[in-house]
């Protein structure tokens, strides 16, 4: 009796199995529409998506220049300030032995009746980018800190900054 009690259970069992790989079969996996498909739109799509990173490093590299540049342009404008009152001339060199970044200054003197000792700074740094010369520039003005300070009626201060006494 338990033999045969075995026996259907396994009969049950095996019978139970057919009907699910049966189901598995029919019920899993892909249609070849499916995988077609599927296929149609990674040939359509991925060649926009690998363009797309490359213009997305091309512009990484472009920027990254820039900051360079805007970075290498504080740097220098420091140094000349940091030297005091600048001499009038032109001057120009690379940052760097075999550096792409080169820059450039010109000092100038301002002429102007209401303030003396006030030179202009000009500078810019160059470089090349994609075989073209690329640059950008600043301005600023800076004045002689040794000249006695003039109060709005005319006269002159002294080096402390208190008026003066009549």
């Amino acid at each position: 009796m338990a033999l045969l009690r075995v026996s259907k259970l396994m009969k049950y069992k095996m019978m139970n199995m057919k009907n699910n790989q049966e189901n598995i079969s029919v019920e899993s996996g892909f249609t070849l529409i499916e995988i077609l498909v599927t296929l149609t739109i990674l040939t359509l799509t991925m060649p926009a998506l690998v363009r797309s990173f490359g213009q997305a490093q091309r512009e990484q590299a472009l920027a990254e220049n820039k900051t360079t540049a805007l970075y290498l342009l504080k740097y220098q404008m420091a140094l000349i300030e940091s030297e005091g009152f600048p001499e009038i001339g032109s001057d120009s060199g690379e940052f760097g032995e075999g550096s792409r970044y080169t820059w450039a200054s010109e000092i100038a003197d301002v002429e102007s009746e209401e303030v003396e000792g006030l030179r202009s700074i000009s500078l810019t740094v160059i470089w090349q980018e994609q075989g073209k010369e690329k640059s950008i520039s600043v301005a600023t003005l800076v004045s002689d800190r040794q000249l006695p300070q003039q109060n709005q009626d005319g006269q002159q201060q002294n080096q402390g900054g208190s008026p003066s006494t009549r």
